[in-house]
């Protein structure tokens, strides 16, 4: 497949999202295939959980180009557990980084992610991480991005749906009513790995100085993440100023 199969105008989001809570990832998966084909990229951060939608997506569409963002601070385990996955699915890996090195931001900005503010936190992100997500779309001629984001994760993504837009890019969430256990059952029927570092207490993991693992004092998986201050990195937030302010804490 080359090309979208329906004229994405005809897209009625509304209806489209009623439809999908009776069915499963896989169909919708299939369902964005079917409407993009070659417009159609995913992303992953080789997280604790990638490996659900690596196997689910590239069942659908083996050739997908999976973009990957690599912000140079990605523990050593990561590197390595992206390797694995790599060869083991034969993923159309597409990686991409900042225009600027971390020692070169380091010498103009400094430590950003010791400043332990949100502002600093957020200039981090943008340069790491959301203007090589942008550039990776632009360049691979995106028209939907495959994503696994799940409800119960974050405040906001709980607000979201199986299919919305953003930067005028449809956005699809597979398995966004799925909880830890569809996961866990997924990994075990599938024989997945999990990220080597949930071993070590980790329940999301990304760069190695913003990430620990979870406590008993954790309010939920995120609060391990950004020193606590916020619940994304940037890559996933809503359009408006006013949406992206009230991301800034997760106590939220």
């Amino acid at each position: 497949m080359t090309g979208a199969a329906i004229e994405t105008s005809e897209i009625n989001l509304e209806k489209l999202n009623h439809q999908f809570t009776d069915v499963d990832a896989t169909a919708i998966v299939k369902w964005g295939f079917e409407t993009f084909g070659d417009g159609l990229v995913m992303s992953t951060s080789f997280g604790i959980q990638s490996a659900v939608m690596l196997h689910l997506v590239t069942q659908v569409y083996p050739k997908i180009p999976v973009i990957w963002v690599d912000t140079g601070y990605l523990p050593d385990k990561t590197y390595k557990f992206a390797d694995e996955l790599t060869r083991r699915l034969n993923l159309n890996l597409q990686v991409y980084q900042s225009s600027m090195s971390p020692a070169r931001m380091e010498a103009l900005h400094g430590r950003l992610w010791a400043d332990d503010d949100v502002e600093s936190l957020n200039l981090y992100d943008q340069i790491r991480k959301v203007e090589p997500m942008q550039r990776a779309l632009k360049e691979l001629n995106a028209q939907a991005w495959l994503a696994g984001l799940r409800a119960d994760q974050t405040s906001h993504r709980k607000t979201l749906d199986y299919v919305g837009k953003q930067s005028g890019l449809y956005k699809i969430l597979p398995i966004l009513n799925w909880h830890s256990r569809d996961v866990y059952y997924y990994l075990q029927a599938h024989s997945l790995p999990y990220h080597p570092m949930f071993d070590e207490g980790y329940v999301t993991v990304g760069d190695w100085h913003s990430s620990r693992p979870v406590t008993a004092d954790d309010d939920d998986e995120r609060s391990t993440r950004f020193h606590g201050l916020k619940q994304e990195c940037g890559l996933h937030l809503p359009q408006t100023r006013g949406e992206a302010d009230s991301l800034n804490s997760s106590s939220l």
